[in-house]
Protein backbone atom coordinates (compact mmCIF):
# COMPACT_ATOMS: atom_id res chain seq x y z
CA UNK A 1 0.00 0.00 0.00
CA UNK A 2 1.27 3.11 -0.67
CA UNK A 3 1.22 7.10 1.00
CA UNK A 4 -1.61 7.51 -1.35
CA UNK A 5 -3.96 4.86 -0.87
CA UNK A 6 -3.11 5.11 2.66
CA UNK A 7 -4.51 8.82 2.86
CA UNK A 8 -7.53 7.72 0.92
CA UNK A 9 -8.33 5.41 4.09
CA UNK A 10 -7.80 7.15 6.86
CA UNK A 11 -9.41 10.00 5.25
CA UNK A 12 -12.49 7.26 4.77
CA UNK A 13 -12.05 6.05 8.08
CA UNK A 14 -12.38 9.72 9.55
CA UNK A 15 -15.82 10.33 7.64
CA UNK A 16 -17.16 6.93 9.16
CA UNK A 17 -16.08 8.16 12.41
CA UNK A 18 -17.57 11.75 12.10
CA UNK A 19 -20.73 10.09 10.89
CA UNK A 20 -21.14 8.10 13.30
CA UNK A 21 -20.59 10.76 16.29
CA UNK A 22 -22.85 12.95 14.46
CA UNK A 23 -25.94 10.19 14.63
CA UNK A 24 -24.98 9.89 18.33
CA UNK A 25 -25.22 13.58 19.09
CA UNK A 26 -28.66 13.65 16.98
CA UNK A 27 -29.64 10.64 18.79
CA UNK A 28 -28.69 12.05 22.55
CA UNK A 29 -30.09 15.55 21.27
CA UNK A 30 -33.91 14.01 20.44
CA UNK A 31 -33.42 11.99 24.02
CA UNK A 32 -33.00 14.85 25.87
CA UNK A 33 -35.52 16.60 24.10
CA UNK A 34 -38.43 14.04 24.65
CA UNK A 35 -36.97 14.11 28.09
CA UNK A 36 -37.27 17.47 28.31
CA UNK A 37 -41.00 17.74 27.18
CA UNK A 38 -44.32 16.94 28.81
CA UNK A 39 -46.47 16.17 25.89
CA UNK A 40 -49.86 17.35 27.09
CA UNK A 41 -53.14 17.18 25.25
CA UNK A 42 -51.03 17.97 22.06
CA UNK A 43 -49.50 21.05 24.44
CA UNK A 44 -45.67 20.93 24.95
CA UNK A 45 -44.61 21.78 28.96
CA UNK A 46 -40.80 22.57 29.51
CA UNK A 47 -39.76 19.82 31.94
CA UNK A 48 -37.41 22.89 33.56
CA UNK A 49 -40.63 24.66 34.45
CA UNK A 50 -42.25 21.41 35.93
CA UNK A 51 -39.30 20.71 37.77
CA UNK A 52 -39.94 24.53 38.93
CA UNK A 53 -43.35 23.97 39.77
CA UNK A 54 -42.63 21.20 42.04
CA UNK A 55 -39.91 23.00 43.64
CA UNK A 56 -41.77 25.97 44.67
CA UNK A 57 -44.64 23.11 45.97
CA UNK A 58 -41.81 21.85 47.88
CA UNK A 59 -40.86 25.48 49.13
CA UNK A 60 -44.41 26.31 50.27
CA UNK A 61 -44.82 23.51 52.09
CA UNK A 62 -41.40 23.48 53.99
CA UNK A 63 -42.62 26.97 55.08
CA UNK A 64 -45.38 25.98 56.34
CA UNK A 65 -44.27 23.81 58.45
CA UNK A 66 -41.74 26.37 59.83
CA UNK A 67 -44.19 29.11 59.88
CA UNK A 68 -44.22 30.15 63.22
CA UNK A 69 -39.94 30.84 62.68
CA UNK A 70 -40.95 32.30 59.75
CA UNK A 71 -43.19 34.80 61.49
CA UNK A 72 -40.58 35.38 64.09
CA UNK A 73 -38.11 36.10 61.50
CA UNK A 74 -40.94 38.83 60.05
CA UNK A 75 -41.33 39.85 63.60
CA UNK A 76 -37.37 40.62 63.49
CA UNK A 77 -37.46 42.30 60.75
CA UNK A 78 -40.13 44.68 61.56
CA UNK A 79 -38.69 45.30 64.96
CA UNK A 80 -34.43 45.67 63.10
CA UNK A 81 -36.33 48.11 60.79
CA UNK A 82 -37.59 50.54 63.64
CA UNK A 83 -34.31 50.30 66.01
CA UNK A 84 -32.42 50.98 62.22
CA UNK A 85 -34.31 54.33 62.36
CA UNK A 86 -33.63 55.06 65.64
CA UNK A 87 -29.93 54.22 65.21
CA UNK A 88 -29.72 56.62 62.72
CA UNK A 89 -31.42 59.23 64.79
CA UNK A 90 -28.71 58.98 66.94
CA UNK A 91 -26.08 59.17 64.62
CA UNK A 92 -26.85 62.33 63.49
CA UNK A 93 -25.68 63.40 66.78
CA UNK A 94 -22.01 62.61 65.61
CA UNK A 95 -22.53 59.09 67.71
CA UNK A 96 -20.68 56.07 65.88
CA UNK A 97 -23.02 53.36 64.50
CA UNK A 98 -21.75 50.72 67.22
CA UNK A 99 -22.10 52.71 69.91
CA UNK A 100 -25.98 53.59 68.77
CA UNK A 101 -26.72 50.17 67.94
CA UNK A 102 -25.34 49.54 72.17
CA UNK A 103 -27.71 51.95 73.17
CA UNK A 104 -30.38 51.26 70.89
CA UNK A 105 -30.13 47.55 72.39
CA UNK A 106 -29.43 48.31 75.68
CA UNK A 107 -32.96 50.28 76.17
CA UNK A 108 -34.87 47.74 74.25
CA UNK A 109 -33.01 45.13 76.55
CA UNK A 110 -34.16 46.93 79.63
CA UNK A 111 -37.69 47.40 78.42
CA UNK A 112 -38.67 44.09 78.32
CA UNK A 113 -36.66 42.99 81.30
CA UNK A 114 -38.22 45.69 82.99
CA UNK A 115 -41.72 44.10 81.76
CA UNK A 116 -41.05 40.66 83.09
CA UNK A 117 -39.67 41.90 86.56
CA UNK A 118 -41.96 44.78 87.38
CA UNK A 119 -45.26 44.03 85.47
CA UNK A 120 -45.09 40.38 84.93
CA UNK A 121 -45.42 39.13 88.69
CA UNK A 122 -48.52 41.57 89.32
CA UNK A 123 -50.65 41.16 85.93
CA UNK A 124 -50.62 36.93 86.70
CA UNK A 125 -51.46 37.72 90.50
CA UNK A 126 -54.54 39.90 88.96
CA UNK A 127 -55.25 37.38 86.39
CA UNK A 128 -55.77 34.76 88.88
CA UNK A 129 -57.82 36.66 91.05
CA UNK A 130 -59.73 37.86 87.81
CA UNK A 131 -60.38 34.37 86.70
CA UNK A 132 -61.92 33.83 90.58
CA UNK A 133 -64.09 37.05 89.94
CA UNK A 134 -65.42 36.66 86.56
CA UNK A 135 -67.66 33.33 87.61
CA UNK A 136 -69.00 35.50 90.48
CA UNK A 137 -69.52 38.32 88.13
CA UNK A 138 -71.81 36.43 85.29
CA UNK A 139 -73.58 34.49 88.71
CA UNK A 140 -74.64 37.85 89.53
CA UNK A 141 -75.74 38.51 85.79
CA UNK A 142 -78.09 35.51 85.91
CA UNK A 143 -79.33 36.49 89.75
CA UNK A 144 -80.71 39.61 87.57
CA UNK A 145 -81.68 37.47 84.82
CA UNK A 146 -83.75 35.18 87.21
CA UNK A 147 -84.97 38.70 89.04
CA UNK A 148 -86.45 39.95 85.43
CA UNK A 149 -88.22 36.46 84.80
CA UNK A 150 -90.48 37.65 87.65
CA UNK A 151 -91.21 41.55 87.37
CA UNK A 152 -91.31 41.82 83.23
CA UNK A 153 -94.08 40.72 81.14
CA UNK A 154 -94.98 37.67 79.35
CA UNK A 155 -94.19 38.50 76.20
CA UNK A 156 -90.69 39.73 76.79
CA UNK A 157 -89.73 37.14 78.48
CA UNK A 158 -88.17 34.91 75.38
CA UNK A 159 -85.58 37.63 75.41
CA UNK A 160 -84.54 37.73 78.64
CA UNK A 161 -84.42 33.95 78.96
CA UNK A 162 -81.78 34.49 75.93
CA UNK A 163 -79.81 36.56 77.78
CA UNK A 164 -79.95 34.18 80.20
CA UNK A 165 -78.49 31.36 77.37
CA UNK A 166 -76.15 34.15 75.99
CA UNK A 167 -74.45 34.59 80.10
CA UNK A 168 -73.92 31.36 80.14
CA UNK A 169 -71.80 31.29 76.64
CA UNK A 170 -69.99 34.06 77.99
CA UNK A 171 -68.93 32.46 81.07
CA UNK A 172 -67.33 29.13 78.61
CA UNK A 173 -66.06 31.35 76.28
CA UNK A 174 -64.23 33.66 79.19
CA UNK A 175 -63.17 30.31 80.56
CA UNK A 176 -61.15 29.30 77.67
CA UNK A 177 -59.62 32.58 76.87
CA UNK A 178 -58.30 32.54 80.53
CA UNK A 179 -57.31 29.20 80.73
CA UNK A 180 -55.49 29.78 77.39
CA UNK A 181 -53.67 32.71 78.76
CA UNK A 182 -52.93 31.46 82.05
CA UNK A 183 -51.37 28.18 79.46
CA UNK A 184 -49.77 31.27 78.00
CA UNK A 185 -48.11 32.35 81.02
CA UNK A 186 -47.28 29.09 82.19
CA UNK A 187 -45.22 28.84 79.20
CA UNK A 188 -42.71 30.84 80.06
CA UNK A 189 -39.86 28.59 78.26
CA UNK A 190 -41.46 28.60 74.92
CA UNK A 191 -41.79 32.32 75.17
CA UNK A 192 -38.49 32.93 76.90
CA UNK A 193 -36.83 30.84 73.89
CA UNK A 194 -38.77 32.70 71.46
CA UNK A 195 -37.52 35.90 72.71
CA UNK A 196 -34.41 35.38 72.56
CA UNK A 197 -34.50 34.41 68.84
CA UNK A 198 -36.29 36.89 68.25
CA UNK A 199 -33.64 39.19 70.05
CA UNK A 200 -30.64 37.76 67.90
CA UNK A 201 -32.09 37.82 64.77
CA UNK A 202 -32.93 41.37 65.24
CA UNK A 203 -29.41 42.13 66.94
CA UNK A 204 -27.81 40.75 63.80
CA UNK A 205 -29.96 42.50 61.42
CA UNK A 206 -29.40 45.50 63.20
CA UNK A 207 -25.49 45.28 63.00
CA UNK A 208 -24.91 44.98 59.20
CA UNK A 209 -28.69 45.78 57.60
CA UNK A 210 -26.95 46.28 54.13
CA UNK A 211 -25.88 42.54 53.96
CA UNK A 212 -29.29 41.25 54.13
CA UNK A 213 -31.22 43.79 52.16
CA UNK A 214 -28.44 43.36 49.50
CA UNK A 215 -28.68 39.61 49.50
CA UNK A 216 -33.00 39.94 49.15
CA UNK A 217 -32.16 42.00 46.26
CA UNK A 218 -30.38 39.77 44.38
CA UNK A 219 -33.08 37.43 44.56
CA UNK A 220 -34.76 39.57 41.73
CA UNK A 221 -33.63 40.13 38.21
CA UNK A 222 -30.86 42.95 37.76
CA UNK A 223 -33.08 45.03 35.67
CA UNK A 224 -35.76 45.10 38.36
CA UNK A 225 -33.41 45.49 41.27
CA UNK A 226 -33.20 49.34 41.82
CA UNK A 227 -37.19 48.98 41.63
CA UNK A 228 -37.19 46.55 44.77
CA UNK A 229 -34.51 48.75 46.47
CA UNK A 230 -37.13 51.71 45.84
CA UNK A 231 -39.94 49.18 47.12
CA UNK A 232 -38.28 48.46 50.63
CA UNK A 233 -37.63 51.76 51.13
CA UNK A 234 -41.43 52.40 51.24
CA UNK A 235 -42.12 49.18 53.00
CA UNK A 236 -39.08 50.53 55.53
CA UNK A 237 -40.86 54.07 56.35
CA UNK A 238 -44.19 52.79 56.59
CA UNK A 239 -43.87 50.08 59.50
CA UNK A 240 -41.67 52.59 61.03
CA UNK A 241 -44.33 55.43 60.83
CA UNK A 242 -47.40 52.37 61.93
CA UNK A 243 -44.97 50.75 64.93
CA UNK A 244 -44.24 54.31 66.39
CA UNK A 245 -47.68 55.23 66.24
CA UNK A 246 -49.21 51.85 67.72
CA UNK A 247 -47.20 52.10 70.74
CA UNK A 248 -47.40 55.80 71.53
CA UNK A 249 -51.70 55.05 70.78
CA UNK A 250 -51.10 51.31 73.00
CA UNK A 251 -49.32 54.02 75.65
CA UNK A 252 -52.10 56.92 75.94
CA UNK A 253 -54.44 53.87 75.87
CA UNK A 254 -53.15 52.12 78.54
CA UNK A 255 -52.90 55.43 80.77
CA UNK A 256 -56.40 57.01 79.75
CA UNK A 257 -57.93 53.55 80.78
CA UNK A 258 -56.09 53.24 83.92
CA UNK A 259 -57.07 56.56 84.93
CA UNK A 260 -60.82 55.83 84.14
CA UNK A 261 -61.09 52.27 85.70
CA UNK A 262 -59.19 54.03 89.13
CA UNK A 263 -61.73 56.92 89.12
CA UNK A 264 -64.52 54.46 89.30
CA UNK A 265 -63.00 52.13 91.77
CA UNK A 266 -63.04 49.18 89.78
CA UNK A 267 -61.36 46.08 90.76
CA UNK A 268 -58.09 45.36 88.70
CA UNK A 269 -57.54 48.05 86.90
CA UNK A 270 -53.70 47.73 85.94
CA UNK A 271 -54.60 44.35 84.32
CA UNK A 272 -57.53 45.65 82.47
CA UNK A 273 -55.52 48.81 81.52
CA UNK A 274 -52.28 46.96 80.19
CA UNK A 275 -55.11 44.48 78.44
CA UNK A 276 -57.09 47.70 76.50
CA UNK A 277 -53.19 48.75 75.48
CA UNK A 278 -52.31 45.33 74.43
CA UNK A 279 -55.63 44.60 72.31
CA UNK A 280 -54.88 47.94 70.39
CA UNK A 281 -52.48 46.09 68.61
CA UNK A 282 -55.28 44.12 67.18
CA UNK A 283 -57.78 46.88 65.04
CA UNK A 284 -61.43 46.92 65.46
CA UNK A 285 -61.52 43.48 67.03
CA UNK A 286 -58.89 44.45 70.06
CA UNK A 287 -60.95 47.92 71.56
CA UNK A 288 -64.34 45.92 71.82
CA UNK A 289 -62.76 42.98 73.45
CA UNK A 290 -61.23 44.87 75.96
CA UNK A 291 -64.26 46.47 77.73
CA UNK A 292 -65.72 42.79 78.95
CA UNK A 293 -63.49 42.49 81.63
CA UNK A 294 -63.78 45.80 83.31
CA UNK A 295 -66.94 46.14 82.37
CA UNK A 296 -67.82 42.61 84.41
CA UNK A 297 -66.05 43.31 87.46
CA UNK A 298 -68.02 46.76 87.27
CA UNK A 299 -71.07 44.94 87.42
CA UNK A 300 -70.66 43.26 90.38
CA UNK A 301 -70.81 46.29 92.34
CA UNK A 302 -73.69 48.04 90.66
CA UNK A 303 -75.23 48.41 87.08
CA UNK A 304 -74.57 51.73 86.92
CA UNK A 305 -70.75 51.06 87.43
CA UNK A 306 -70.75 48.61 84.23
CA UNK A 307 -72.91 51.58 82.11
CA UNK A 308 -69.75 53.65 83.26
CA UNK A 309 -67.15 51.79 82.33
CA UNK A 310 -68.65 51.13 79.00
CA UNK A 311 -69.05 54.84 78.45
CA UNK A 312 -65.45 55.43 79.66
CA UNK A 313 -64.36 53.49 77.11
CA UNK A 314 -66.65 54.42 74.39
CA UNK A 315 -65.10 58.10 75.15
CA UNK A 316 -61.28 56.91 75.14
CA UNK A 317 -62.44 54.80 71.61
CA UNK A 318 -63.32 58.20 70.05
CA UNK A 319 -60.81 60.43 71.76
CA UNK A 320 -58.42 57.89 69.97
CA UNK A 321 -60.49 57.68 66.70
CA UNK A 322 -60.23 61.47 66.32
CA UNK A 323 -57.26 63.23 67.85
CA UNK A 324 -54.75 60.60 68.92
CA UNK A 325 -54.52 58.34 65.20
CA UNK A 326 -55.02 61.47 62.96
CA UNK A 327 -52.19 62.94 64.69
CA UNK A 328 -50.05 59.64 65.21
CA UNK A 329 -50.48 57.70 62.36
CA UNK A 330 -49.66 60.17 59.69
CA UNK A 331 -46.87 58.36 58.19
CA UNK A 332 -49.24 55.34 58.03
CA UNK A 333 -50.35 53.46 54.84
CA UNK A 334 -53.70 53.65 54.58
CA UNK A 335 -55.84 49.85 55.53
CA UNK A 336 -59.34 49.71 54.84
CA UNK A 337 -61.53 48.90 58.08
CA UNK A 338 -62.57 45.55 56.37
CA UNK A 339 -59.38 44.23 55.19
CA UNK A 340 -57.78 44.60 58.19
CA UNK A 341 -60.52 42.87 59.93
CA UNK A 342 -60.24 40.07 58.03
CA UNK A 343 -56.52 39.86 57.28
CA UNK A 344 -56.32 39.58 61.80
CA UNK A 345 -59.17 36.63 61.99
CA UNK A 346 -57.44 34.81 58.36
CA UNK A 347 -53.63 35.15 59.97
CA UNK A 348 -54.73 35.03 63.48
CA UNK A 349 -56.57 31.53 62.01
CA UNK A 350 -53.77 30.13 60.26
CA UNK A 351 -50.37 31.50 62.62
CA UNK A 352 -52.34 31.19 65.87
CA UNK A 353 -51.45 33.77 68.45
CA UNK A 354 -48.34 35.66 66.47
CA UNK A 355 -50.50 35.88 63.58
CA UNK A 356 -52.98 38.04 65.08
CA UNK A 357 -50.58 40.57 66.37
CA UNK A 358 -48.30 40.58 63.32
CA UNK A 359 -51.51 41.15 60.86
CA UNK A 360 -51.20 44.94 60.30
CA UNK A 361 -47.71 44.92 59.70
CA UNK A 362 -48.12 41.64 57.01
CA UNK A 363 -51.21 43.15 54.97
CA UNK A 364 -48.78 46.60 55.12
CA UNK A 365 -46.10 45.09 53.70
CA UNK A 366 -48.28 43.09 51.28
CA UNK A 367 -50.39 46.33 49.90
CA UNK A 368 -47.31 47.98 49.41
CA UNK A 369 -46.24 44.79 47.58
CA UNK A 370 -49.16 44.66 44.96
CA UNK A 371 -49.78 48.44 44.57
CA UNK A 372 -46.18 49.28 43.61
CA UNK A 373 -45.13 45.21 41.71
CA UNK A 374 -48.91 44.20 40.32
CA UNK A 375 -50.20 47.26 40.04
CA UNK A 376 -47.72 49.90 38.82
CA UNK A 377 -44.75 47.35 36.82
CA UNK A 378 -47.82 45.31 35.36
CA UNK A 379 -51.42 46.02 35.57
CA UNK A 380 -50.45 49.83 34.56
CA UNK A 381 -48.22 48.74 31.73
CA UNK A 382 -50.94 46.06 30.13
CA UNK A 383 -50.79 46.72 26.57
CA UNK A 384 -53.10 44.64 24.27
Amino acid sequence: MNIAELKISLEAAYLSITRQYYLNVKFMLKAAQSVDCWQNGGGIVPFGQLMGFFLVIISLYIIWQIRQIVLIAFAAVVLATVLNHFVQFLQKFRIKRGLAIFIAVSILLFLIFSFFIILVPQLIEQLRELSNLMPMALDRIRLWNDWLVRVIPNEFLDNVRNFRYLTQGLQGWLNRILNNFLFLISSSLTIALGTLLLLALTIMLLVNPVAYRRGFIFLFPAFYRPRVHVILNKCALSLTGWIKGTLLTMLLISVFSYIGLALLQVRLPLINAILAGLLEFIPNVGPTLSVIPPALLALMDSPWKAGAVVFVYFIIQQVESLIIVPLVMKSQVSLLPAVTLLSVVIFGSFFGFLGVFLAVPLVIVLQIWIQEVLVKDILNMWQN
